[in-house]
């Protein structure tokens, strides 16, 4: 059980982050939006259904999802949510290395923060 916990987890951070990244990547590729009309909105959302990266990210954030639901019926959520925060030091990791983001020190002294927390949460899952 623990081996199948384990990569619902790697699935749920990793791939999950991997998704985001790739919806980031296609919105920022669309540009910035600024009218909030349905028309708009709707023009806004088949320019992101063209594009690969989108379809990529919708696809790992679904696997992410699915791992997400099956880590829950394995293991509390006072357990599974808190400790799947390590996807938040992944967002910016991945944020940094293939979106080019500027990631400031006081970002980083969050991330670590998060990562003693989501630490802590493993130990004490006994």
């Amino acid at each position: 059980m623990v081996i199948t916990q384990s990569i619902l987890y790697i699935l749920i951070v990793f791939v999950g982050t991997g998704g985001e990244l790739f919806v980031s990547r296609a919105m920022k590729s669309i540009g910035e939006v600024t009218d909030f009309r349905p028309h708009a909105i709707a023009k806004v959302v088949g320019r992101a259904m063209m594009l690969g990266r989108m379809w990529m990210g919708i696809a790992l954030m679904a696997v992410a999802f699915f791992a997400l639901l099956a880590m829950l019926s394995l293991s509390k959520v006072s357990f599974v949510f808190p400790s799947t925060a390590s996807s938040y030091a992944a967002g910016a990791l991945g944020g940094k290395l293939f979106l080019g983001e500027k990631v400031t020190s006081q970002r980083w002294i969050g991330v670590c923060l998060v990562c003693v927390g989501v630490v802590l949460v493993f130990l004490g899952k006994g």
